[in-house]
């Protein structure tokens, strides 16, 4: 059964930074997603990372979002962000294809998220 873990969420003042990881067990795979929810929204997918270079970043985080694996621990990204704003707050979710196909589209079923809270 494939598992992700997210953490590194936290409450931050407009302008700051923070560092998600993700760490993800029970399957094999390329790419790996970041979707966000906020309060009374759909999720939102935010970002993908490729272990060929073609990572992916919506517009609104596009240039203040990085997203990278960690060369040392197997299966273990982040979402680095920087430039943080209001809007920005949101559960942070990670995951990968085969977590959808288990468990469905919507990302509250995927895994517990990280809250990240920015303020102003």
């Amino acid at each position: 059964e494939v598992q992700v873990v997210e953490s590194g969420g936290g409450s931050v003042q407009a302008g700051g930074s923070l560092r998600l990881s993700c760490t993800i067990t029970g399957a094999t795979f390329t790419d790996m997603g970041w979707y966000r929810q906020a309060p009374g929204n759909e999720c939102e997918h935010i970002a993908t990372f490729s272990p060929y270079g073609t990572n992916y970043y919506k517009g609104s985080v596009k240039g203040r979002f990085t997203v990278s694996e960690d060369n040392a621990k197997t299966n273990t990204f982040y979402l680095q962000m920087t430039g943080l704003k209001p809007e920005d707050t949101a559960v942070y979710r990670c995951v990968i294809p085969a977590l959808m196909q288990q468990r469905g589209a919507q990302c509250t079923n995927w895994g517990q998220g990280t809250q990240v809270t920015v303020f102003s």
